[in-house]
């Protein structure tokens, strides 16, 4: 007896969130195969240090990307200033730029003996480091504001498209009432925000949690990079997990107080009487400082750590040319992002149809599983897809024993299949998200229609679902070929051996401190990222 169409689909949504839920709970699983006793050393030795310096970033990140992206946003949207349709767009450009691309940049920018600190030295008239140098950007301090420069895109854009379709009426209101922009700012603009600022920060504090080549690079030990140093240098593979389930602990808990954050934070507005937001032109010093406030993001998170690859790439051209092997790695780097986005859109689409094409609880509630690989670090489902890999691997070289006698061990982890398996896991929610976003213009009446003219739900899928999809399915699967690209914790950990990507090229070079080497995969990670950037400043008003 064959099963009903309908509940093929339930299957199949079920599936899929099984597959993005077998990492976390084979890591929980190993975990606790690990020895009790190692609780204490790990607490003594490795986690009150890292939970601490963990606590600490997340914090300063928080706190900075929460100030830039909400003060950004409503410049934007409430003024006109000189440079602000330009600025506009260009607050988004840090979103190009991965993390520990602007370590490795910053690192030898503000060297003591590089560009920025010996210019100082000459204005000051002094001759050597030993009688003057900054700070070193090596620190907690120096990680909290790269990072923030970096990261407050998170809450600029969700804020800023908060201010775009809000009514005005209630800032009129308070204009009229005599409000100073001041008084709006804190009894309208910022309660109005709320929202948003906390989905913004709650993202944005997820990928400062999933950072690992940053605060490696400037010398923070924060939780992931102790999950990293206790798998591979101190090869504790039981211990590396039990780190993790505290990273996912925290996880959880960052996800918890956003939504609590936001919980009877709604508003609505009259739909007949909804007003654009009008700006107010702002003169003299108050317009230059606005322009200045919404430049310095963009000049640190994007312009300065740009021009300085640009140089150093430049320099490595004109010295050697380009190394052929980069050509190598950059195809290596968009095979296996290609192959992970191809699967994730793939299956991203059956999730979304699935609560379309078989309306049931449990079909919804897969739908929503699938989507929580987003907030799982890379590090965490890479330590707990290993134990799941390795056994496949072991089941699949059984099976082969039987017609030969030199069996393959590592088929799985040796391909390349084990990575693009943690690709797909951690961004199948950019899939979901965008394809569900696109498929609620699409009227049910449409499916309806299809089905009272004897259309299966395979039919209706395959004839109205993926047709009108293809433009979201495109952007979706733009946004991932990306994240792939510049992934870092998982690729580290479970690239094939002698496979390298752009981005492990670039943590190998960075960390050996051979900069010029790493100029050249570190732009060409700058400009893939940037093609997103354009996609989203095309979908915002200036």
């Amino acid at each position: 007896m064959s099963l009903k169409s309908g509940t093929v689909w339930q299957l199949t949504a079920m599936l899929i969130a099984a597959l993005v839920l077998l990492p976390v709970a084979a890591l929980v699983g190993f975990a606790l195969q690990g020895s009790i006793g190692l609780w204490p050393h790990l607490f003594r030795n490795v986690l009150a240090n890292a939970l601490a310096q963990t606590a600490v970033l997340l914090a300063g990140v928080g706190t900075i990307v929460a100030v830039l992206g909400t003060i950004t946003a409503w410049l934007i949207a409430g003024f006109d200033f000189p440079g602000r349709r330009l600025l506009g767009w260009a607050l988004l450009l840090p979103l190009a730029v991965p993390t520990y691309i602007i370590a490795y940049a910053y690192l030898d920018i503000l060297h003591p003996v590089g560009p920025v600190q010996s210019l100082i030295r000459d204005l000051l008239g002094y001759d050597s480091p030993r009688d003057f140098r900054l700070p070193d950007i090596r620190s907690m301090a120096g990680c909290i504001l790269l990072l923030g420069f970096v990261l407050y895109p998170y809450v600029y854009l969700p804020v800023r498209a908060l201010f775009a379709t809000q009514a005005a009426n209630l800032l009129e209101a308070s204009r009229t009432l005599g409000a100073g922009p001041v008084k709006v700012f804190w009894r309208i603009v910022l309660p109005l925000a709320r929202p948003a600022i906390a989905v913004g920060m709650a993202l944005a504090l997820m990928e400062t949690l999933n950072d690992i080549g940053a605060a490696e690079f400037l010398g923070v030990r924060t939780l992931t990079v102790s999950v990293y140093s206790t798998w591979i240098n101190r090869t504790d593979l039981p211990g590396a997990a039990q780190i993790a389930i505290v990273m996912l602990l925290i996880v959880i808990s960052l996800v918890l107080v956003e939504r609590r954050a936001r919980k009877g934070q709604r508003y609505a507005g009259n739909a007949r009487r909804l007003l654009p937001l009008s700006r107010v032109r702002l003169h003299g010093p108050s317009a230059w400082a606005a322009t200045v406030f919404c430049a310095l993001p963009v000049l640190l998170g994007f312009a300065a750590p740009a021009a300085y690859l640009v140089r150093q790439a430049w320099r490595r051209f004109v010295f050697s040319g380009i190394p052929a092997r980069i050509w190598v790695e950059a195809g290596q780097t968009a095979a296996l992002a290609l192959i992970a986005t191809v699967i994730a859109v793939g299956l991203g689409l059956l999730v979304s149809a699935a609560p379309r094409l078989h309306p049931a609880a449990s079909t919804r509630i897969a739908a929503r599983i699938s989507t929580i690989g987003y907030a799982v670090p890379g590090t965490i489902l890479a330590i707990g897809l290993l134990p799941v890999i390795t056994f496949a691997d072991r089941q699949i070289s059984g099976v082969l024993g039987w017609f030969t006698e030199a069996a393959p061990q590592l088929i799985l982890l040796g391909s390349g299949a084990g990575l693009i398996y943690a690709y797909v896991a951690r961004f199948l929610a950019i899939s979901t998200g965008g394809i569900e976003a696109g498929m609620e213009r699409v009227p049910i009446s449409l499916d309806h229609a299809a089905r009272s003219l004897g259309q299966k739900p395979s039919g209706v899928f395959r004839n109205i679902h993926v047709p009108l999809s293809w433009s979201s399915m495109a952007a979706a699967g733009l946004l991932i070929f990306v994240d792939c690209v510049k992934e870092l914790p998982a690729t580290l950990l479970l690239r094939p051996l002698n496979v390298e990507t752009l981005a492990t090229h670039l943590y190998g070079e960075a960390a050996r401190g051979t900069y010029e080497d790493a100029s050249i995969a570190a732009l060409l990670i700058v400009l893939i990222g940037i093609l997103p950037v354009a996609f989203l400043s095309r979908s915002i008003r200036a």
